[in-house]
């Protein structure tokens, strides 16, 4: 391996603070990676940062965001790549793992509205017919679920761009990850914090993940070092629930796997687009299972879905 570790990530401010937390780690796993100018941030613009109009779910999901860094991955242009686990599709390119995965940040999504006292109440307090803005089918499946009444309108940007466009008025309110919002110092921001129970996560929100080359035996050995047990069996059950549901930008799809000690439960809902009809299954059994649970959940989901819940909007 390389004495100079070259990371490579999306451009936003919180890719790059992912990518920083993860030399961090590395740095205080590797005393030789110390040296001023042993890890380097390569930053890689990927086609889903230079689209900005419409819904991922119509102008290609998931890959949008990896392609041009798994590419460079391949290539040699980088050494590892770092993901937000939940913009990673389930079937990576041949030749590249996962090598590892940090301890997972708080998986909740918080809601930022224009009015600060209607968003401390959450979802309840905004007032009938608000316009919620929101990147994600998934929010605004269960947006429309738990509130029918409320306008939901596309809200693509990074983080700071979606803060802008609700401070000049496009939008009354929008969600974003906690998870996000903390690695930014924005935490402060949320005006409210939603119970998984009226808005679950993404599979694997506030998972970083990085990504190595499958035949880079000493980096998958260092990449040991800073991975999360915890955090690997999490998104190991949600990421084979998306692939059993063949999961993507254009399905309204969620999960939350939470380990107690060697023992884990599952929560996995499927909803249609216009949230009119949600599907839940829950899975209980060992962190060992992880995998086969998610498999499990998809399967019972699917059984009960319809082609509308596939539709996309």
């Amino acid at each position: 391996m390389s004495a100079r570790i070259r990371i490579g990530t999306r451009a936003s401010p919180l890719a790059r603070a992912q990518a920083d937390e993860v030399g961090r780690r590395l740095a205080a796993a590797d005393p030789a990676l110390r040296a001023k100018g042993a890890l380097a941030v390569e930053i890689i613009h990927t086609t889903g940062d230079r689209m900005l109009q419409g819904p991922l779910s119509a102008i290609g999901g998931k890959g949008l965001f990896t392609k041009e860094i798994e590419e460079a991955l391949k290539e040699g242009r980088i050494d590892i790549a770092v993901h937000s686990m939940k913009d990673m599709p389930t079937l990576l390119p041949d030749g590249l793992v996962i090598g590892a995965v940090l301890p997972r940040a708080d998986p909740r999504d918080a809601l930022i509205a224009a009015d600060a006292d209607a968003g401390s109440r959450g979802l309840a307090g905004l007032a009938e017919g608000a316009v919620m803005g929101t990147a994600s089918l998934r929010r605004g499946a269960l947006v429309r679920h738990a509130r029918p009444d409320l306008k939901v309108v596309a809200f693509r940007g990074n983080v700071q761009t979606r803060l802008r466009k609700l401070e000049v008025g496009e939008a009354d309110a929008t969600l974003l990850a906690l998870a996000g919002l903390d690695r930014l110092g924005l935490a402060h921001r949320a005006h409210a914090v939603l119970d998984p129970e009226i808005m679950l996560p993404a599979a694997c929100q506030g998972i970083v993940g990085i990504e190595c080359r499958a035949d880079d035996t000493a980096m998958r050995d260092l990449l040991r070092s800073v991975d999360d047990a915890d955090s690997a069996d999490a998104a190991a059950a949600e990421r084979a629930l998306l692939a059993g549901l063949d999961g993507s930008c254009r399905t309204p799809i969620a999960a939350l796997a939470i380990s107690e000690g060697q023992s884990m439960a599952l929560r996995a809902i499927l909803v249609r687009p216009d949230g009119t009809d949600m599907l839940e299954a829950e899975r209980r059994g060992s962190r060992a299972d992880a995998a086969a649970m998610g498999s499990d959940a998809a399967r019972e989901l699917r059984a009960h879905a319809t082609p509308a819940h596939f539709a996309g909007v």
